[in-house]
C-alpha cells in the first residue's frame, strides 16, 4: 500500500488529505502537525506523532506548511520519499533546486510549487504550450487566497519586487506596480492585478527557455497595496473563499502567431489540494518525467491526463473562446 504523509494541516493541507482519499482509496494517508486541534479535524487518519519519518517510511511527503521547505524536503529525500511542495514563495523556488545531489542520490523527485499558483498555473501553461511549435510568451495571473499562511504570503509578496523574464534576462519591478485588468472565468470576472514576488516565472522559465517574455501578476485592492509594507492589520480568514487563475500562452505554429487563454475559478485551497493529489498519483505511477527537481510544468508527461483527473476531483478548467482585441 502506498503511504503518503501530509505535513501541515491548514486550510489546504486538510483538503489534500480529503483529495487523496477520493483520488485513490488504496492510499494510506498519514498526517503530521504540531497543533492538536488541527490533528483532531482529521482524526480518522493515523498521525505520525513523535515517530521519525524513517520509521513511518512514506513513499511521498506532501509539504503543506508555511514557506521554508528546504530542511523538510531534504529530510524526506534522506528516507527515500518523493517530495511535493505546495509553497508559493520565491525563496523556496530558488532554494529547493540546491537539493539536486540529494535527489539524484535518492532517485526521487522534488516538485516545487504544486498548489494553486504556482501549480495549477504551471499545468495550464504546459497544456497550452502543446498547441504551438514555439512558445514566445506566457502571462499568468491569480486572485484569491487559501488559508491564513497563503494570505500572509500574498501580503508579503506585494511588498517585494516582481520579476519578469524578458528577452533573455530577468527584470525587477516594484511590487504593486504594473496594474493590469485581468479577466478570470465566471463568477470572478475582471480584477486589477499587479506585479509581486511570485514564483511562477522562476519555475516556468527553465521549461520554456525559448520564451522571450514570462510574467506573473496577482489580484489586489488599493488597501492591499497601501498596507503591503506594514504588518497585517487583521487576522486572515481561515479559508478566504473563491479565487481564480488565468494563463495566456502565445506562440507560433506553422508560421502562424496565435494565443490560447486558459483559466480556472475555484476555492484556492480546493484547487491546490486537488492539483497536489493528482501529482501524487502521477509520482506513484512513475508517470512523471524531466529533471528530478523542478516546478510542476517540468514534471508533467501528459497535461491533458492530469487535467482530466482534476475534473474527477471537482476542479474544472476553462478556455477563453473569442477574439482578443488590443492590449497584450
Amino acid at each position: 500500500m502506498t503511504k503518503v504523509l501530509v505535513v501541515g494541516l491548514g486550510a489546504t493541507g486538510r483538503r489534500v488529505v480529503e483529495a487523496l482519499g477520493r483520488l485513490d482509496a488504496t492510499f494510506e494517508v498519514l498526517v503530521e502537525d504540531h497543533r492538536p486541534e488541527a490533528l483532531a479535524i482529521v482524526s480518522a487518519r493515523r498521525h505520525v506523532g513523535n515517530r521519525p519519518w524513517s520509521e513511518v517510511k512514506p513513499d511521498v511527503v506532501v509539504l503543506a506548511t508555511p514557506p521554508g521547505h528546504v530542511e523538510l524536503a531534504s529530510h524526506a529525500l534522506s528516507i527515500g520519499a518523493h517530495v511535493v511542495s505546495l509553497s508559493d514563495s520565491v525563496g523556496d523556488a530558488e532554494a529547493l533546486p540546491a537539493l539536486g545531489v540529494a535527489a539524484v542520490s535518492a532517485d526521487r523527485r522534488v516538485v516545487i510549487g504544486a498548489g494553486f499558483a504556482p501549480g495549477l498555473t504551471c499545468l495550464l501553461a504546459r497544456h497550452g504550450a502543446t498547441e504551438f511549435d514555439i512558445v514566445d510568451e506566457i502571462h499568468m495571473a491569480k486572485t484569491g487566497t487559501a488559508g491564513p499562511a497563503c494570505a500572509r504570503q500574498h501580503h508579503a509578496a506585494l511588498s517585494d519586487d516582481g520579476r519578469d523574464w524578458r528577452d533573455g534576462r530577468w527584470e525587477a519591478f516594484p511590487g504593486g506596480s504594473g496594474r493590469e485588468l485581468c479577466w478570470f472565468p465566471d463568477p470572478i470576472g475582471g480584477v486589477d492585478c499587479y506585479r509581486a514576488a511570485l514564483a511562477d516565472p522562476l519555475l516556468l522559465q527553465p521549461v520554456f527557455a525559448e520564451a522571450r517574455w514570462i510574467t506573473a501578476r496577482v489580484g489586489a485592492t488599493r488597501r492591499d497595496r497601501a498596507t503591503a509594507r506594514l504588518p497585517m492589520m487583521r487576522r486572515p480568514h481561515g479559508d478566504a473563499g473563491d479565487g481564480a487563475v488565468r494563463v495566456e500562452v502565445r506562440g507560433r505554429k506553422g508560421g502562424r502567431v496565435d494565443s490560447v487563454v486558459l483559466g480556472c475559478a475555484a476555492r484556492p485551497s480546493v484547487a491546490a489540494a486537488a492539483t497536489a493529489a493528482v501529482l501524487v498519483g502521477e509520482l506513484v505511477a512513475s508517470r512523471c518525467s524531466g529533471p528530478l527537481i523542478g516546478g510542476l510544468a517540468s514534471q508533467v508527461s501528459d497535461p491533458a491526463r492530469m487535467l482530466a483527473a482534476l475534473v474527477g476531483l471537482g476542479v474544472r478548467c476553462s478556455r477563453f473562446d473569442g477574439a482578443a482585441v488590443g492590449g497584450r
